[in-house]
């Protein structure tokens, strides 16, 4: 099983979020006081310094307007589509 930041559904989740965030016009600092948390804390899981936690991933993607089910469904549908391309 691939695990991981470097993992491709990982890497992708979080451009989802990125994009997420750019195209409501928010920054990284604006995430940060929605989810009262410090700006590095948005910075670290942008740049995959720092691996979301599923509680995490439900603040955000609620954060951001996100349907997090939809996204996590998009994941699991990547996976089954081409389970070999999982890791890079």
């Amino acid at each position: 099983m691939a695990k991981g930041i470097t993992e491709v559904r990982y890497r992708k989740m979080l451009a989802t979020l990125i994009e997420a965030r750019k195209s409501a016009g928010l920054s990284q600092a604006d995430v940060a006081v929605i989810l009262s948390k410090p700006q590095q804390f948005v910075s670290r899981y942008e740049l995959g310094e720092r691996r979301l936690d599923v509680i995490e991933y439900v603040d955000i993607a609620a954060a951001l307007g996100l349907d997090g089910l939809a996204l996590l469904t998009n994941i699991l549908q990547m996976s089954r589509a081409n389970p070999a391309s999982e890791k890079e």
